[in-house]
C-alpha cells in the first residue's frame, strides 16, 4: 500500500512540474512579446508620454480588434520616439511594431495587457469644460462608454483618465475618416462641434 501511495505521489508531483514548466514557457514567450510594447507602453501599459495611451485592462476583444487594424493599416500610426527598452530614442509607429504578428501573438499580447490595471494619468483640466463635457458624454456617449468611459468590459477601450492629447488625435483621425468607426458612433460624434470635441476631452482628463 505504501509503494501504490508513494507511485501515485511521484505521478502527481511529475504531472505537477509538467504543469509548471508548460506554465513558465507560456510567461516566457508572453514576456518575449510584450517587450517591445513595454518600450512604448511601459510595464503593465503605464507611461507618461502624453501622445502613447495607457493601455493597462483593456478588454482583450478591443485590444485584438485595434492591433489588427493597425497590421492591416486601417488606421493610422503615428511616429513615436521610442521612451524606454532596447530601442530607446528610435523611432517607430505601430503598424511596424504590429506587421510581423500572428494571430496567436496578438491573442496572447492582448490577454496578458487586459490582466494589468489601467493607469489613469494626472494632467491638467478646465473644470468648467470638464462639467460641459460630462453632460455632452452623459447624452451622447454613456451607452456604450459607460461610467464615463471607465469600464473596460464595454470593449470600447478606456477613456476615463486616458491622456488628453492623445484621445483629441484620435477624435481627428475619426471625424477626418481615418479611423473605421462604428455606425452607432458615427451620428452621435457628429453632433459635437469642435467646442463639444473639447469640453468631452477635458472630461475624460478630469478622472484621477
Amino acid at each position: 500500500m505504501k509503494q501504490k501511495t508513494t507511485g501515485y505521489s511521484l505521478l502527481a508531483c511529475g504531472a505537477l512540474f509538467g504543469i509548471s514548466v508548460a506554465t513558465s514557457a507560456a510567461a516566457a514567450d508572453v514576456s518575449k512579446l510584450t517587450e517591445s510594447c513595454i518600450g512604448c507602453h511601459g510595464k503593465g501599459g503605464a507611461n507618461t508620454e502624453v501622445a502613447i495611451p495607457n493601455i493597462g485592462s483593456y478588454s482583450a476583444e478591443y485590444m485584438t480588434g485595434a492591433m489588427k487594424l493597425y497590421k492591416t493599416k486601417e488606421r493610422p500610426c503615428p511616429e513615436v520616439k521610442i521612451p524606454g527598452g532596447a530601442k530607446k530614442g528610435s523611432k517607430s509607429d505601430m503598424c511596424q511594431a504590429i506587421k510581423d504578428l500572428s494571430d496567436a501573438d496578438i491573442k496572447q499580447i492582448a490577454d496578458s495587457f487586459a490582466e494589468q490595471k489601467f493607469v489613469r494619468t494626472p494632467q491638467k483640466f478646465d473644470p468648467a469644460l470638464a462639467k460641459k463635457g460630462k453632460a455632452l458624454h452623459d447624452k451622447l456617449c454613456e451607452k456604450c462608454h459607460s461610467e464615463g468611459g471607465s469600464v473596460a468590459s464595454d470593449d470600447a477601450g478606456i477613456l476615463a483618465g486616458q491622456k488628453m492629447a492623445y484621445l483629441d488625435e484620435q477624435i481627428k483621425f475619426f471625424t477626418e475618416g481615418k479611423r473605421p468607426m462604428a455606425k452607432k458612433m458615427k451620428p452621435k460624434l457628429e453632433e459635437l462641434d469642435k467646442a463639444g470635441i473639447e469640453a468631452v476631452i477635458h472630461y475624460y482628463g478630469s478622472f484621477k
